[in-house]
């Protein structure tokens, strides 16, 4: 299988890759090449696991295009193809100049495909299904000017770039709009948010436009659309010290704060996973100064707060993250 990332982190999706027990064979600006493997749901670095990846070289571009016509037709037979299917290329933008090579690939097979299978050609779409899981279609990775991955298998991890919005108070907006897409659930109107180191604001804006009533916890001014928002109230306050209702669940509980990684999961996640103060839950986890791999087997390990209380978690790094893993997940309701 090849799996792709984010870009420079290609390094640590290897060791994330090795410490799952998989040899990868190589590796490069924003990929890795291992061993395929059924679960891949669970790991958080990948983006794109293409699965039965086939090696194709050419020295022009009708030359890898035919080649991957040749691949995609052989593997057609038998198979019927009535719905829009995924049809992506993609390679390293650290590159220079790739993207002209990939352009010059991807028209050249849409155009042999469409002389000689128009009706499938017509049902193309150029980019990643919504969401995470199994995809069927066709999926092209450069690992250089004259060669490429191909496959028609897919596991889709939820990562993908997001639109700005003009009235977001900052960057990190596009992070929980992105991690709606890996939850797969996003707050509803009437729902209800606390949000924990909320300024100035993205998160509780991202929840609010939705309809959803929102706590903003934080000393710190809200700003942008956050700011003087009917649906957002703003408390003064540190997130460590949220003075929580008794017997209130929320529905939501968003968390982003620069803070070391264990001092947020031990005095913060877990004490409201524990005591069942939130339903669903996002939040991030800075590993800057931390290992980032490490970190990683201690949430996913069996007596950690999240498999106990949250049971089907997730842990991605996001297009939108940077040296920080997003986590977002459902809390088991208890007896």
């Amino acid at each position: 299988m090849l799996q792709t990332c984010q870009a420079g982190f290609e390094s640590v999706l290897v060791r994330e890759l090795t410490d799952a027990g998989l040899a990868v064979a190589e590796s490069g600006p924003g990929w890795a090449v291992a061993p395929d493997r059924a679960a891949v749901a669970g790991l958080a670095f990948p983006h794109v696991t293409m699965r039965g990846a086939v090696e194709f070289k050419g020295e022009s571009v009708n030359a890898l295009a035919n080649q991957i016509v040749e691949f995609f037709l052989t593997s057609l037979r038998g198979e019927r193809v009535e719905a829009a299917w995924p049809c992506v290329f993609g390679g390293p933008a650290e590159l220079v100049g790739l993207g002209r090579r990939m352009s010059g690939v991807e028209k050249a097979f849409h155009e042999q495909l469409k002389k000689r299978l128009a009706r499938v050609a017509k049902l193309a779409v150029a980019d990643l299904p919504r969401g995470l899981g199994e995809a069927r279609g066709l999926f092209v990775w450069f690992t250089d000017f004259g060669r490429v991955y191909v496959a028609r298998d897919a596991f889709i991890h939820g990562q993908r770039r997001m639109a700005d919005d003009d009235a977001a108070p900052s960057r990190s907006y596009l992070k929980v709009e992105e991690a709606f897409v890996v939850l797969g659930i996003e707050p509803q109107a009437g729902e209800t948010v606390v949000d924990l180191g909320a300024a100035p604001g993205g998160w509780s804006y991202s929840a609010a436009k939705r309809g959803a009533r929102v706590i903003a916890v934080d000393n710190g001014p809200l700003k942008g659309g956050a700011l003087g928002h009917p649906l957002i109230e703003h408390r003064l306050g540190d997130a460590f010290h949220f003075n929580f209702e008794e017997n209130v669940a929320y529905d939501w509980m968003f968390c982003d704060l620069l803070e070391e990684p264990h001092h947020v999961m031990k005095n913060l996640v877990e004490p409201w996973l524990a005591r069942g103060w939130c339903r669903r839950f996002v939040f991030n986890l800075k590993f800057g100064h931390v290992d980032s791999v490490a970190l990683l087997r201690e949430l996913h390990a069996a007596d950690s707060p999240l498999s106990r209380y949250a049971p089907g978690f997730l842990v991605r790094h996001l297009y939108h993250d940077r040296e920080e893993f997003t986590v977002v997940g459902v809390v088991q309701a208890r007896a």
